[in-house]
């Protein structure tokens, strides 16, 4: 029978609600011992990485949930299973996409309702994830199994604040659905992300929103703090206001990169506009387009690279690559 571990870090599958509304209660062998079936498809180990709702999650907290998969891998487990809370869910499994070797599948799961109301979506969610890290066909990579569908880490976002059906993946589409006869695939699983030589991600990046009339003083603010980098949040294929476009020709000339992503629920940034703030000039100025990377996932991306490696240009490379390991060579 395969072996998963779950790795619990809190969230709403591990919450009930209570005076101050609902928190984490339940630790990761409450959560496995709501499912019924669950020794039928695997044999399970739990280990606790923290006790959080996913809004304040830290770096550091994700950094330590890669060396628990790692740890697991080590151990010969044959998938992880993480529990966790759904409103940063795409960050940490993108991250732990990139930033573990580990050769087995990280599968990423909570829910939209807390453990105890009616009809908490918890325990099928859990039941669905470890089906899918028991699955030979999953070999390596970190999805998220959620409301009977997996995603890739690298396409998935949270489509709904509150419904059942959480995520969805624009661009792409799931990796799988379960059915009624198991997983059903619909595409090869394996990592979709770049592999980047960091662990932790050290270097401060802060995303600047571009909306009607945004002028820059946020930037300017990120420079006088010592900002590593910058995720430009733009509107469109990358466009972005006059004085925000300035803004970024001033930081790159600074030697801060900046990283172009649309704040579009799908689609790719694109050199088309010419004009102050224009997505054309905005390349010009030397910024790093993020393809279809929404902004979130791309601060995550520009971090792990800036703290991976010592020339800041080398981020570049990341964001050139589709997948596959990124060196400095």
């Amino acid at each position: 029978m395969p072996h998963v571990r779950v790795l619990s870090t809190g969230g709403t599958i591990a919450s009930t609600d209570g005076a101050d509304g609902a928190t984490p209660s339940k630790d990761g062998d409450d959560l496995v011992a709501a499912v019924p079936g669950l020794e039928d498809v695997a044999t399970i180990d739990v280990e606790s990485v923290c006790d959080e709702l996913s809004f304040h999650l830290s770096v550091s907290d994700v950094a330590a949930l890669v060396e628990a998969v790692e740890r697991a891998d080590e151990d010969g487990v044959d998938g992880v299973v993480v529990t966790h809370g759904t409103d940063t869910m795409e960050e940490s499994s993108y991250y732990v996409d990139m930033a573990t070797d580990a050769d087995v599948p990280v599968v990423f799961t909570g829910a939209q309702r807390p453990a105890d109301w009616a009809g908490a979506d918890g325990p099928a969610n859990l039941l669905q994830a470890v089906r899918t890290a028991a699955d030979d066909r999953f070999e390596d990579g970190a999805y998220v199994a959620f409301g009977n569908l997996v995603h890739a880490a690298r396409w998935v976002t949270k489509a709904r604040a509150g419904r059942p059906e959480a995520y969805a993946s624009p661009d792409a589409g799931p990796v799988a659905e379960l059915t009624a006869d198991g997983l059903s695939l619909r595409r090869e699983p394996g990592s979709e992300s770049v592999s980047l030589p960091a662990t932790e991600m050290t270097a401060r990046v802060e995303m600047l929103p571009s909306g009607l009339d945004v002028d820059a003083r946020q930037l300017e603010r990120a420079l006088e703090d010592g900002v590593d980098g910058l995720v430009l949040a733009a509107s469109g294929i990358g466009n972005t206001t006059p004085a925000l476009g300035d803004g970024v020709a001033e930081a790159v000339e600074a030697g801060v990169p900046v990283v172009v992503a649309t704040r579009c629920y799908d689609g790719a940034v694109g050199a088309r506009y010419g004009g102050p703030g224009g997505s054309r000039t905005v390349r010009e100025h030397g910024t790093i387009p993020a393809g279809d990377l929404p902004p979130w996932k791309a601060r995550i991306k520009l971090g792990l690279a800036l703290s991976a490696f010592d020339d800041p240009e080398d981020a570049r490379g990341a964001f050139e690559a589709q997948r596959g390991v990124v060196t400095t060579e």
